[in-house]
């Protein structure tokens, strides 16, 4: 059974650690909130002072899982995934991009979940109690036990664990960048057809299917010398680098994909044949929380990308290998 989190008596430091039981008690409610819960409602997301919103949908039957996003601001795009099959329908430029993600795989995703194990490199911290979209939430800070991550605070909905704001902290506690509810409906009937019917009804459009190939990063050459410390790997794949060209990675150049999880956050290392016309120098960057690394190794063109600290991203491309030519 989920147990409460009992919020601090008056008085006691709001940066006061949670008992390791509740905590993880806590971790697993969110996370089972993410996967198996039915919500709906609209999304605001703010990343360096730009504002987008999406309107949301998750809904659980069984073993089966349905999602709907779409984008209220900027160029029109939908996404409709049911279970690892997404959907991405760009309706003005007339094209479906689909997709089979492989298990382990990034998906489309309301709102992010967080695995229990995450506890082996945060701190989980309360900070009381806030409403957030009209519901009563609970106030948790993540908070790194090192240097090779950024803290996270979370708003978790106190009847369903469903987290309703995520805000990544950086240096000073300055927000990087936010993802939050402005409302929300839990526990709604679940609408499999609102995802189900786009899905089938593709005609007019152009459709490009993407081909993700399980692979490891030994079987393609590389080795990741020294793990970063707490980041796990997830999964790798490899697909055909130019989607709009319609190769299949037997055809044409591919990218191959690792991707690693500490539970709470994600860093990607994108390896790619090197193309002159295309990478002409290396290339730093931030966006709110993600940070860029992106260089030249011999013959190929290696990215990394996560919203981790720089630092984090330079010691997995520096732990990067070639085995074999």
């Amino acid at each position: 059974m989920l147990t409460t989190l009992v919020p601090f008596a008056a008085g006691a430091s709001p940066d006061a650690a949670t008992d390791p039981g509740a905590a993880r008690t806590w971790l697993s409610k969110i996370h089972a909130a993410a996967k198996v819960g039915n919500y709906q409602g609209t999304m605001v997301f703010t990343t360096a002072g730009v504002v987008s919103s999406s309107r949301v949908a998750h809904f659980c039957i069984g073993d089966q899982a349905y999602e709907r996003i779409e984008a209220l601001d900027g160029k029109q795009r939908k996404v409709f995934r049911h279970n690892d099959l997404v959907h991405t329908v760009w309706p003005k430029a007339g094209l479906v991009v689909v997709e089979r993600r492989a298990a382990g795989a990034a998906m489309p995703s309301a709102m992010p979940s967080v695995d229990p194990r995450a506890l082996d490199q945060y701190e989980l911290r309360s900070e009381g109690e806030e409403r957030v979209a009209g519901r009563e939430a609970v106030v948790l800070l993540l908070q790194p036990r090192d240097e090779w991550r950024f803290a996270q605070r979370l708003w978790v909905d106190r009847d369903s664990g469903l987290m309703l704001r995520a805000d990544v902290i950086g240096p000073g506690r300055a927000v990087l960048e936010s993802a939050a509810f402005s409302e929300v409906e839990i526990g709604v009937r679940p609408q499999p057809e609102s995802v189900l019917q786009p899905i089938r009804k593709l005609d007019g459009l152009r459709v490009l299917r993407r081909a993700y190939l399980p692979t490891q990063l030994e079987v393609e050459g590389w080795s990741l010398q020294t793990p970063t410390p707490g980041f796990r790997p997830t999964m790798t794949h490899k697909r055909a680098l130019d989607v709009q060209r319609g190769e299949s990675a037997a055809q044409g150049p591919e990218v191959i994909q690792a991707v690693y999880s500490d539970g709470l956050t994600h860093v990607s290392l994108f390896i790619e044949p090197f193309d002159a016309g295309r990478h002409k120098q290396d290339l730093a960057a931030q966006f709110g929380a993600t940070h860029t690394l992106s260089m030249r190794r011999g013959g190929f063109w290696v990215t990394a990308m996560g919203d981790v600290p720089a630092g984090t991203l330079r010691q997995f491309v520096d732990a990067l290998e070639r085995r074999r030519p």
